[in-house]
């Protein structure tokens, strides 16, 4: 019998891989134009602001602060019904651009605009044999700055709240 089809693991292509590459090894990446120097995410090939090609990866700090969220009680879609109640959330990195994300590790009644947070790694758990199937994926997350070391990888079970 086939597995259920998973609505949280990315769809890596050739551009993005870079990206879920480094979110793999626990890094952050953004892009940056070069003629305008705006930082900017989601990945794209040009700058949204200038219109510009001339666009680089760049490790991002990982620090962040809390723009919106919304605590979401059900979702149909595997594996996130497993996972509610979870926090989705906006944040603003350091460097600028803003970020869809979900934020770990902290109890909705401590959540607060402007709060600082930095980024962590929610890891695939599945243990799929290839990258096509989840391996080696995973995806940014964010939690209060002060609940430890910045940029490491969790699996996906210890990450819920």
């Amino acid at each position: 019998m086939p597995a259920a089809p998973r609505f949280d693991l990315p769809e890596a292509d050739d551009f993005t891989r870079p990206f879920w590459d480094a979110a793999a090894e626990g890094r952050l990446l953004i892009r940056r134009c070069r003629a305008c120097a705006k930082a900017h995410h989601y990945p794209r090939e040009f700058c949204p602001y200038c219109w510009g090609e001339d666009v680089e990866w760049e490790r991002a700090s990982g620090r962040a602060t809390l723009y919106t969220w919304s605590v979401v009680h059900r979702n149909d879609l595997p594996p996130f019904g497993e996972r509610v109640p979870y926090t989705a959330a906006v944040v603003d990195l350091a460097e600028g651009p803003r970020m869809m994300t979900e934020i770990v590790e902290c109890p909705q009644a401590e959540l607060r605009i402007g709060m600082e947070l930095e980024v962590t790694f929610r890891a695939d758990a599945t243990g799929a044999a290839d990258a096509a199937e989840g391996d080696g994926v995973a995806v940014p997350v964010f939690r209060p700055a002060d609940q430890g070391q910045s940029n490491s990888l969790t699996q996906e079970s210890s990450s819920r709240r």
